[in-house]
């Protein structure tokens, strides 16, 4: 285990610096201590036993993002468009393997495992990417949905395929279990799971939630496989089940870090799969098998796409990024190798064939994302574009999400004050909350409230932090402030970050961490002290307010006065230009600073434009392209939430080192005020 995670994690560092996806650094890492390589690890039962947990965890969690009512609006992309590209995978396979004198039960199986693409590549690709809310990131979506479903009944038919005396009687008994267990499950879900979850959450305790979730994931997993169905299936059907609740957020950020150290297990348990030997003597028949999948994955996934009434560009650049075999590909190839199945009936050739075959597009995925809109954008320039079925406006419709919007971390009074504000002005805005009596009076109040930890960013990107103008922390949280700052900052560069602390001497240090305001209790205390006593000496209320201004004028000096002006020219507006206006902070390190407006090309490249600079106390208006930016400035810039997330790199910067001592009195993130 020691070697397993020491080389994955330093060939997944080599590949991060290259710019591929850790999944290929863990299938690298498999293919070098594996017995067909170095020969690091022999005890390959172990790795199996750990990489079926990994599989449990991922299929739990992609039943977490299994939202009913979001995937509802593309339902028709989903069963017709994966539909059509499963079934046209399958035929097309078990055609050629039939022309070539194959059974064509094998030449069935060989479909299945060809038909499906990899969810976890394409996901985290179009994630990294910002790409998963496009037209062809929905359209993925909901093609790789469907694959993850169909998954479930081919599981169910390789008995059948295999020929072990089964009959259509007992493959129908079969699929009526699995339906009989998905009912049950859901309808006790309605009332169990969220009686417990709800229970365990008022504990506040973070360590009893993650052990309550593990165990519905695994019970409910390990009810499937004692009613005869798969493990797969109970772990789907358990993330399902904790997705309709209003804590699936919570659940899924607690659950990655586990589904991570698994999942890596899983990709470098299929990297051992791979026989080197068999690679360096058959590099032809390696190279004509990998040519094949991706010539079938695109012509059937560019083919589904245009009966659904996409655009040739659109379905084609869809098709060449899912042209690769997926990680439930090989669940199923060994479900079939337990039976004596093989791919393509060519025993441990063409088992050996198809590892190698799906681990090379594994490793070329990247590279397929990448230039998959250039192929799409070609093909549409060809007689191709011709290509398009009647337009389906809801194939291609844009889904509602926020942007502009101010991200409330806590609603303790402040946090009420302001949602009733942002509510009387509808400016949007989402509430993050430890608590889940105030979550669930938020929900029934119609407020968009997400239960979670906000120092996880899985909970931060789930209230569109990426599209978000605002984010306000109004937590009495001190230790965990900063991390929550920190991820913001990273995570949306162009964000504009107000929170507050207990002590003036926490300012600057919150500043460092990427805060643009700091609110300090302490100074405000002493401000309602002191004009009281002025007060009791009957001290004119006009004097009471001059002294009060020296005093925050004095205080305050040591906060970035300059952003506060620049913030206030963004919020002196709210129609719908000051709604995409936004004050963007130049910090030190940014890519950004000491390069001119022209080198940036915020207009051409983002379609931002710069109205105001606000440098010290000089505010300079509308610049020229020759204007240099320098590290301390403040851009005043206009244009949608898509336009600043896709300039966010040349914001970026690396911050500090948390330290998570000051001011830590307070107990936890569960307090606000």
């Amino acid at each position: 285990m020691v070697v397993l995670f020491a080389v994955s994690a330093a060939i997944a560092y080599l590949c991060y610096r290259l710019g591929l996806v850790p999944i290929v650094g863990f299938l690298i890492a498999g293919v070098i201590i594996g017995p067909n390589s170095l020969g690091l690890v022999h005890d390959r039962e172990l790795v199996d036993m750990l990489a079926e947990v990994g599989v449990i965890l991922l299929l739990f969690t992609i039943g977490l993002e299994f939202s009913l009512e979001k995937l509802a609006r593309i339902s028709r992309a989903i069963f017709v468009g994966g539909g059509l590209q499963v079934a046209f995978s399958i035929i097309m396979v078990a055609g050629v393997l039939l022309a070539l004198g194959i059974d064509w039960k094998a030449g069935v199986y060989t479909g299945c495992l060809v038909a499906l693409s990899s969810t976890a590549i394409v996901l985290g690709l179009l994630s990294d990417r910002e790409e998963t809310d496009t037209p062809t990131g929905r359209l993925s979506l909901a093609i790789l949905i469907f694959q993850d479903l169909a998954i479930v009944v081919m599981v169910l038919l390789v008995p059948m395929l295999a020929g072990h005396e089964s009959t259509t009687a007992e493959f129908l008994w079969v699929l009526g279990k699995a339906l009989l267990l998905i009912t049950t499950v859901l309808v006790l879900a309605r009332r169990i799971i969220p009686w417990i979850l709800e229970h365990v959450t008022r504990t506040r305790r973070q360590d009893l939630f993650l052990l309550t979730v593990v165990a519905i994931c695994f019970g409910t997993a390990a009810a499937s496989s004692y009613a005869g169905v798969s493990l797969a299936l109970g772990a789907f059907l358990a993330g399902l089940v904790v997705s309709e609740s209003r804590y699936s957020e919570h659940a899924l950020s607690e659950i990655l870090p586990l589904r991570t150290i698994f999942g890596a297990v899983f990709f470098a348990s299929v990297g051992m799969m791979l026989d080197l030997g068999f690679l360096v003597q058959n590099p032809l028949l390696v190279l004509a098998a990998t040519g094949v999948v991706v010539f079938i994955k695109v012509l059937t996934t560019t083919g589904s796409a245009l009966v659904l009434g996409y655009p040739i560009r659109i379905a084609a650049t869809a098709g060449l990024g899912l042209a690769q075999i997926g990680e439930f590909s090989f669940i199923l190839e060994r479900a079939g190798r337990a039976v004596g199945l093989s791919p393509a009936g060519l025993g441990e050739v063409g088992a050996q064939t198809f590892i190698a075959a799906a681990v090379l597009l594994m490793l070329l995925t990247p590279i397929q994302v990448r230039v998959a809109s250039r192929f799409g954008s070609f093909l549409s320039r060809t007689p191709l574009k011709r290509l398009r079925a009647p337009a389906d406006q809801s194939a291609t419709a844009e889904s509602d999400h926020l942007e502009d919007h101010v991200v409330i971390v806590g609603r303790g009074p402040a946090g009420r004050r302001l949602v009733q504000v942002l509510q009387d002005r509808g400016i949007p805005f989402v509430v993050i909350e430890m608590n889940p009596a105030t979550v669930k009076e938020m929900h029934q109040q119609g407020i968009h409230a997400i239960y979670g930890d906000a120092s996880r960013s899985r909970i931060l990107e789930s209230a569109s932090i990426k599209n978000a103008k605002l984010c306000v922390l109004v937590i009495n949280d001190q230790a965990i402030t900063p991390r929550i700052i920190y991820l913001a900052r990273y995570l949306n560069p162009t964000l504009q970050i107000i929170a507050r602390t207990r002590a003036l001497a926490n300012i600057k240090y919150l500043q460092e961490v990427g805060a643009d305001i700091v609110v300090p209790e302490e100074m405000e205390t002493t401000v309602r002290i002191f004009s009281h006593v002025l007060g009791a000496y009957m001290i004119p209320p006009e004097e009471i307010e001059r002294q009060v201004q020296i005093i925050r004028a004095e205080d305050y000096g040591i906060m970035r006065g300059s952003i506060q002006e620049a913030h206030l020219m963004v919020l002196q507006g709210l129609d719908e230009d000051g709604m995409h206006t936004r004050a963007v902070a130049v910090r030190e390190g940014a890519p950004a600073a000491d390069k001119s407006l022209t080198e940036l090309a915020l207009r051409r490249k983002h379609g931002l434009t710069v109205l105001v600079v606000r440098r010290g106390g000089k505010t300079i208006a509308s610049p020229a392209g020759d204007f240099r930016v320098q590290a301390g400035d403040r851009l005043v810039m206009v244009g949608t939430a898509e336009r600043f997330a896709s300039c966010a790199a040349l914001f970026r910067t690396e911050s500090p080192r948390i330290n998570h001592s000051i001011d830590s009195s307070s107990s936890g993130h569960t307090k606000t005020t």
